[in-house]
């Protein structure tokens, strides 16, 4: 990894696109521009102008670590986004599995609930005739020859891109390959992407549905790659790109490309990566990580530094309340940060339902028109809410860079008062008090629905609005301390400098968990780690940078479900799961039959990180007098009282000071409600807590 001066991340969001830069003294450079939803590398491009223009030569420029939500939105339809016409390979008599699916039904009692529509039209679904075993054997030889009217109908229909899935070649992949030899022969130019090489595990749909998953953004997202790399070029920076994957790990541009799947939960991924990073440095072992941005609110579970990951997820699935409806969207199996995430953010809009009811969401503003206040748009959203309610610096964001638009905020919520009999600060109580309730259900989620007491965590706020909503979210759930970092307008962007190459490998080894099987994991292992050891050599990570550890999924006989646990020891490798099992699903049955379901190996590539700045203890005290920017009238949750806002960065380290209270800086603001207490820590962070 190469790292000569400083290290950029850039991380596009869904209102504005954040740049941090650190130098080799560790100095960080703060930068934020609204994004380009049609064009997100545009926006991503005028970050690093912007840095470059600040007499940052582009030769000093080591790395560059990109966050993006361009997968997501290609799945979700955004428009100039338009996913291309896919084929897909398969088993003779097995054409349907992908419209077939499991038997999970997103809307239980709904009779005439729809699936999400295969990405691969049934005309475009081809066959073969093959068949392997589930223990390796041939049961019917390859008809290689059917490829070559296969390549002939995808070259008419204009196909540009292929996935081929067969039975169980997590065993054994060689005919996969074999046709994705042929085909490329025939069809030089078509995108191809291969089950096995993705996904070594059993069950078929789900290993079919990552496949097509990732033939079908590969275009689009290579094409965006592609772009923002030149740009990058054209800016004269050579340095290496990496990309941040949905498991929180980065990797190189090349790999990214390949495997676009990986990238759905790209821009999620890197905040929780910094809460984490954050967490070790404060010696915190439980976090709750509430990152609300312009869009969407996203919560996640750190353990001791390190998030909850998941192997699997829905991709363009739809959400209740912040789950996941399973049946939804398109299986992709492929780990990725643990996350519970609803539409609530800066932008989301508020609205009278036909009853007459004040509604929030899910519909966002975005980054064009924006909220009100930003002077373009005229419905109401949180931000202009927030702004009437005195939260929000009524003048400018951004350090003044920002103009606001009040009275065009006022005008948009004063269309929602009829709601609240003519009264403009209720109704935009209202809109807070609404979507504060829908952000504290994601964080129910991910602790007290998966058996954590949220009272245990401490919640590291950040985002655009994260800080401005952290009290009440808090309050809701039960959690007593909160942490607001530096930089927290910015974190997702900090992630990015503060996360490692990642590569998680896996296979499929169903058997029963017994002293002998595990005498046999060994070799499995083996086999994995010089799977990753390769992966990490070709994305330059140097042998010393190298961590690797290994973990095991794990279930009852008669399951169809597992749980992952570090593998270790036999007896307390069982016993871990024994623990986990119970604590997650309430019982733990220590004398039925485990099985052993998954071997997964993790290979991690050591990142130079940034410092976390630890300054010599202060003293308590009250802010300095010019600290106070001023005092105006705020909503304090009964009424608009006069409260006084504090410049953050005047704050020195032991300030302290009591709810109610506005503290404003650059890239966010952070609302004391009353009964709350905030203090300057040592690492510069603004530790909020119930009095």
């Amino acid at each position: 990894m190469s790292d000569r001066v400083s290290r950029v991340g850039i991380d596009v969001g869904g209102t504005f696109t954040d740049l941090i830069s650190q130098a080799a003294d560790g100095t960080l450079i703060r930068l934020k521009v609204p994004t380009t939803p049609r064009d997100p590398e545009t926006g991503a491009l005028a970050a690093l102008a912007a840095l470059l223009a600040m007499d940052v030569a582009p030769e000093a420029i080591g790395l560059i670590a990109h966050a993006s939500t361009i997968a997501t939105n290609a799945l979700l339809g955004q428009l100039h986004l338009e996913l291309p016409r896919v084929a897909f390979i398969t088993n003779a008599g097995f054409r349907d599995v992908l419209a077939i699916g499991r038997q999970n039904r997103s809307a239980i009692y709904d009779l005439n609930v729809t699936r999400a529509t295969p990405l691969a039209r049934r005309e475009d679904r081809f066959v073969v005739d093959e068949r392997r075993e589930a223990d390796g054997s041939v049961g019917t030889p390859l008809a290689l020859a059917q490829v070559d009217a296969i390549a002939a109908a995808i070259v008419e229909r204009g196909i540009t891109t292929v996935a081929i899935g067969l039975l169980h070649s997590y065993v054994d992949d060689a005919n996969e390959l074999a046709i994705a030899e042929r085909l490329a022969a025939l069809v030089p130019d078509l995108q191809i992407t291969t089950s096995a090489a993705l996904v070594r595990e059993f069950r078929e749909y789900e290993r079919f549905s990552t496949a097509v998953v990732n033939a079908a953004l590969m275009p689009t997202v290579r094409k965006y790659l592609d772009r923002f790399v030149a740009g990058v070029r054209a800016a004269s920076v050579t340095a290496p790109v990496f990309v941040m994957r949905s498991d929180g790990g980065m990797a190189s541009i090349e790999l990214a490309a390949r495997r676009p799947a990986s990238l759905i939960e790209s821009g999620p991924a890197s905040g929780v990566i910094a809460a984490a990073y954050l967490g070790r440095a404060m010696g915190l072992d439980r976090v709750l990580s509430f990152d609300m941005g312009g869009t969407t609110a996203k919560a996640g579970t750190i353990f001791d530094g390190t998030p909850e990951i998941a192997t699997e997820f829905e991709a363009a699935g739809a959400t209740h309340s912040g789950r996941a409806l399973k049946g939804s969207g398109y299986p992709v199996r492929f780990p990725f940060v643990d996350l519970a995430e609803v539409s609530a953010g800066g932008g989301t809009i508020a609205w009278i339902d036909r009853a007459g009811s004040l509604r929030v969401g899910p519909q966002s503003a975005g980054a064009d028109p924006g909220p009100a206040a930003y002077g373009r748009g005229e419905r109401p959203t949180v931000t202009d809410a927030n702004l009437v309610l005195g939260r929000l610096n009524p003048r400018a964001l951004l350090g003044g860079a920002f103009p606001i638009d009040a009275s065009n905020a006022k005008r948009a919520v004063a269309t929602l008062a009829s709601t609240t009999a003519g009264d403009l600060i209720a109704a935009a109580a209202g809109i807070v008090a609404l979507v504060d309730s829908e952000m504290a259900k994601v964080l129910r989620i991910v602790s007290v629905e998966r058996g954590y007491d949220p009272r245990d965590f401490s919640l590291v706020a950040f985002g655009g609005g994260g800080p401005l909503h952290a009290c009440a979210v808090a309050a809701e759930i039960g959690v007593r301390r909160i942490v607001v970092p530096p930089l927290p307008g910015l974190f997702s962007a900090y992630g990015l400098l503060a996360a490692d190459v990642r590569i998680a490998t896996s296979r499929s080894h169903v058997v029963a968990a017994t002293e002998h099987a595990w005498a046999e994991l060994a070799t499995i292992f083996a086999a994995l780690h010089a799977e990753g050891d390769d992966a990490l050599a070709r994305q330059n990570v140097a042998p010393g940078d190298r961590i690797f550890s290994r973990e095991l999924a794990l279930r009852y006989a008669g399951q169809s479900f597992e749980i992952a646990v570090p593998d270790g020891a036999f007896a307390t490798t069982i016993e871990a799961f024994h623990a986990r099992h119970e604590r997650r699903y309430g019982y733990a049955a220590r004398d039925e039959i485990v099985e052993i379901v998954t071997l997964r190996s993790i290979a991690l590539g050591r990142t130079n990180k940034p410092a976390v700045s630890i300054h010599a203890d202060a003293p308590s005290a009250p802010p300095p007098n010019d600290a106070r920017a001023e005092i105006r009238p705020v909503w304090d949750g009964t009424q608009m009282a006069q409260t006084p806002v504090y410049a953050r960065e005047r704050l020195p380290i032991g300030a302290a000071l009591d709810g109610p209270a506005v503290i404003e800086q650059y890239d966010t603001t952070t609302y004391v409600a009353p009964g709350w207490t905030a203090h300057v820590d040592r690492c510069a962070n603004l530790v909020v807590e119930r009095a």
